[in-house]
């Protein structure tokens, strides 16, 4: 049986990504967030849509391409009804996608409000040596490395930073003191060694409910 405990923890946002573009009015950068609308401009036999965010100082407006120049043909008839009817569900299906956002504006919102959810790659709950943590980011959030790992493994931030001191919590490819005073970042990888006392407490924390 491996000593080792392999888990996945896929931090995501509950909020929409924001991005960060170029206001005009208010001449600076500021987030903009989607007010959930739709725009659709139907021309012949092609079709473009946007979805429409507007800047959080000034309510200045933002289209976010959804489909440029498509051959009305190509699209399958549920998703054009569904643009056309401003479909809630498909609506917050494209703003919620983060990696297609990235193609518009590179630059998105740190999010600080966030929800964590975790998954057994490999190994035992019971007595592991080794806990190894994977995280998953699909869009920046603003909560640091230390400030997670100790809400979720329930110990203080003064134990996790003793735990790096003592090299027993080490960041792969990376500083272990700077990157927990980073914001977490897609792809992290962690290994923290466990004390005898309290191992299989910081597993049950480490898995959550999937362990139960």
């Amino acid at each position: 049986m491996s000593e080792t405990l392999c888990v996945k923890w896929t931090i995501t946002a509950n909020e929409h990504p924001q991005p960060l573009l170029h206001c005009r009015r208010c001449c600076s950068t500021q987030p903009f967030r989607t007010g959930g609308k739709m725009r659709v401009n139907a021309n012949g036999k092609r079709i473009d849509a946007w979805l429409i965010y507007r800047c959080t100082a000034c309510d200045g407006t933002w289209n976010r391409p959804v489909l440029e120049r498509r051959p009305v043909g190509s699209i399958e008839p549920e998703i054009l009804s569904k643009l056309m009817a401003n479909d809630a569900e498909l609506v917050a299906q494209i703003a919620s996608d983060a990696e297609d956002l990235r193609r518009h504006a590179p630059r998105l919102k740190e999010t600080a409000e966030i929800r964590v959810t975790k998954s057994v790659l490999s190994g035992n709950m019971s007595r592991p040596r080794t806990l190894h943590i994977v995280l998953a980011v699909p869009q920046p959030v603003a909560p640091r490395l230390d400030r997670l790992l100790a809400e979720e493994l329930s110990l203080s931030r003064n134990r996790i930073h003793a735990l790096a001191k003592a090299w027993a919590l080490t960041v792969a490819k990376a500083n272990t003191a700077r990157a927990l005073r980073k914001p977490v970042r897609e792809g992290t990888e962690l290994t923290i060694r466990l004390p005898v006392a309290g191992a299989e407490w910081i597993a049950h924390s480490a898995v959550g409910s999937c362990g139960a």
